[in-house]
């Protein structure tokens, strides 16, 4: 059993920076992404790290990239993603996800889900 264990977030004013942080035996040897729900809309896609072949690739949405960056630390025990220059927008529950089979920017792809970390941005 996987488990997936997200922290770090809060309350933050647009032009903040935040780190969340996701912590799981998987961080070490599978693709780990980060996914966001916000209000009633679907759950979407924010980044991707692929730790198989291309180790260390990272890929974002449009949405936030050049803003958003994915990381792990040197223990391979925990995944980053570093927020920068948040915008109203980016308010929602962030979850982090590892494992998938098929299209990568599909939530339902992916196997193993950690429980979300809310944040909320305000101005």
């Amino acid at each position: 059993q996987v488990q997936l264990v997200e922290s770090g977030g809060g309350l933050v004013q647009v032009g903040d920076s935040l780190r969340l942080s996701c912590t799981g035996r998987t961080v070490a040897t599978d693709n780990m992404a980060w996914f966001r729900q916000r209000s009633v809309k679907e759950r979407e896609f924010v980044g991707i790290r692929w730790n198989a072949g291309t180790s260390g690739l990272t890929e974002y949405s449009s949405s936030v990239k050049d803003r958003f960056t994915i990381s792990r630390d040197n223990a391979k025990t925990t995944l980053y993603l570093q927020m920068n220059s948040v915008k109203l927008e980016d308010t929602g529950t962030y979850y982090c996800a590892a494992h998938y089979s098929g299209t990568y920017r599909d939530p339902s792809a992916w196997t193993y889900w950690g429980l979300g970390t809310q944040v909320t941005v305000s101005s």
